[in-house]
């Protein structure tokens, strides 16, 4: 497909339409921070917005879709549900919490966000089906249009599909070119789940790394442009984050040039260049 503009979309697998790039606030601090990057997201033509409970800025990030006056129907928000929460009933009343806190009716999608934390990782399985059970009935009904994953590798998404009567729609993961997490990748292309990359800049990690500082240079782009776009090639859905009006414009700035097949060889090889990132099933919390 042809990727051209913040509101083109990729398409779920169940028919829901999801902008290309989403506007990531992991690690943006609550209050005016948060509201203030989110409204600065918005006015630059950011269409996608990626919360979750743990990051603790919801009632911000809602405050800044408000106060944009863009239509709701306009946007795509996403939230997820937090370790403390992996039940039916628990997971119906972090979903309210959330729609409360950010003001909403419903959301665009909303995710598991770790697959086996430390509360309940003897019975993570069991804790993820009854969990997700309460968001197939969510998404029956309308609060969710959307719903999938977060951290989750093959053996959580393969457990998961033993009960799950509707497949999981995203899986969201640490993906940049030093994290290239290939085998579940691998699989979410099996099974028709998108991977969106929450960290596609490596948490700033990557960004002074030479090969791609030469490859912007070429383009007259910066190394995030790079690695957004990087991202896209590989059909990944990239959530850059930033709390600075112009580079939050710059991220978005992706769609006038493409990197060559060399150059996307070039960026794959970079796996490790940042130190591994820690995999969900090493996760201490």
């Amino acid at each position: 497909m042809t990727i051209s503009s913040l509101t083109d979309t990729f398409t779920l697998n169940n028919g829901v339409k999801i902008p290309v790039i989403g506007f990531g606030t992991w690690q943006t601090p609550d209050g005016d921070v948060a509201y203030q990057s989110v409204l600065d997201a918005l006015k630059a033509g950011y269409r996608h917005i990626d919360t979750a409970a743990a990051y603790g800025n919801e009632a911000s990030v809602g405050r800044a879709i408000k106060d944009s006056g863009i239509p709701r129907e306009e946007l795509f928000v996403t939230s997820k549900l937090w370790n403390d929460s992996h039940s039916f009933e628990a997971a119906k009343i972090a979903l309210d919490k959330s729609l409360q806190l950010l003001g909403l009716d419903y959301l665009d999608l909303y995710l598991i966000h770790w697959p086996n934390p430390l509360i309940n990782r003897r019975n993570w399985d069991k804790a993820n089906a009854e969990t997700w059970r309460y968001m197939e009935d969510a998404n029956t009904d309308g609060k969710i249009r959307a719903i999938g994953i977060s951290n989750f590798q093959i053996e959580h998404v393969e457990a998961l599909l033993k009960t799950a009567t509707i497949a999981p729609m995203v899986n969201q993961l640490f993906v940049n070119p030093s994290d290239l997490e290939k085998d579940i990748v691998a699989f979410n292309n099996e099974h028709n789940i998108l991977t969106e990359a929450y960290s596609p800049l490596g948490t700033g990690s990557l960004l002074e790394v030479p090969q791609i500082n030469d490859i912007a240079t070429k383009y007259n782009k910066s190394a995030a442009q790079v690695l957004v776009r990087w991202s896209l090639q590989h059909g990944f859905l990239p959530l850059p984050k930033s709390t600075h009006a112009e580079r939050i414009e710059q991220n978005a700035d992706v769609f006038d040039f493409a990197l060559t097949d060399e150059e996307m060889t070039a960026l794959d090889q970079l796996e490790g260049v940042a130190g591994t990132h820690q995999d969900a099933s090493q996760a201490d919390f």
